[in-house]
C-alpha cells in the first residue's frame, strides 16, 4: 500500500513543481521604444537649450546599449562618448551617477569604480525607471558641469513621464 502511495505521490510531487522551474526559468523585461527614446533625448536637449546649453544626450537601453544619441551643433566633440559613458554607467551600476561620484572619492572602498573601462563618474547619468523597473538611462555632456547635465536629464525625463507610467 505505501508503495503504491509512493508511486502516485512522488510523479504528482514533481508535477507540481514543474511550474515553479519554468517560471524560474523564464525573465520579461520592459524596454523603452525606440520612439520614446528619441521624444526622451529631443525633450532633454530641449531643455538644455533653454539653459542656454549646447550638449550631447545619449538613451540607452536597460543594458546599456546606446538607443538614440543627439549632438547639438556647438557641443564639443568629446560630448557624444561621454553622453554614453554616463548613461551606461547609470544602468550598469544602477545608479545615478552623481551619487557615484561621492560614492568613489579616492580613499573610499569602491573608489576603483573609477578605474573601470567605459566607466563615467561625472554628475549627468541618469536611470530611467517605468512601472518600479529600470528600463533605460540617460546621459548629458557639455553643461557647465554635473548638476547642470543632471538637471537636464530629470526634466527630459519628467517631460515623458506620463509615457514612462504605463
Amino acid at each position: 500500500m505505501k508503495a503504491r502511495i509512493l508511486l502516485f505521490a512522488l510523479p504528482m510531487l514533481f508535477a507540481a513543481t514543474l511550474p515553479a522551474r519554468a517560471q524560474d526559468a523564464l525573465v520579461t523585461f520592459k524596454f523603452l521604444s525606440p520612439d520614446l527614446a528619441l521624444e526622451l533625448a529631443q525633450a532633454t536637449l530641449a531643455d538644455c537649450r533653454k539653459r542656454g546649453f549646447q550638449v550631447a544626450v545619449a538613451v540607452v537601453d536597460r543594458f546599456g546599449v546606446p538607443q538614440v544619441m543627439l549632438r547639438d551643433r556647438f557641443a564639443g566633440p568629446h560630448t557624444p562618448r561621454t553622453a554614453i559613458g554616463k548613461a551606461w554607467t547609470a544602468v550598469s551600476f544602477r545608479t545615478n551617477t552623481t551619487e557615484l561620484v561621492g560614492a568613489t572619492q579616492p580613499g573610499s572602498p569602491q573608489a576603483g569604480v573609477r578605474s573601470l573601462p567605459r566607466a563615467v563618474i561625472l554628475g549627468g547619468g541618469v536611470m530611467v525607471e517605468a512601472g518600479g523597473a529600470l528600463v533605460g538611462g540617460i546621459g548629458v555632456s557639455g553643461a557647465p558641469g554635473g548638476d547642470a547635465d543632471d538637471a537636464c536629464a530629470k526634466a527630459g525625463i519628467a517631460a515623458v513621464r506620463d509615457k514612462l507610467d504605463f
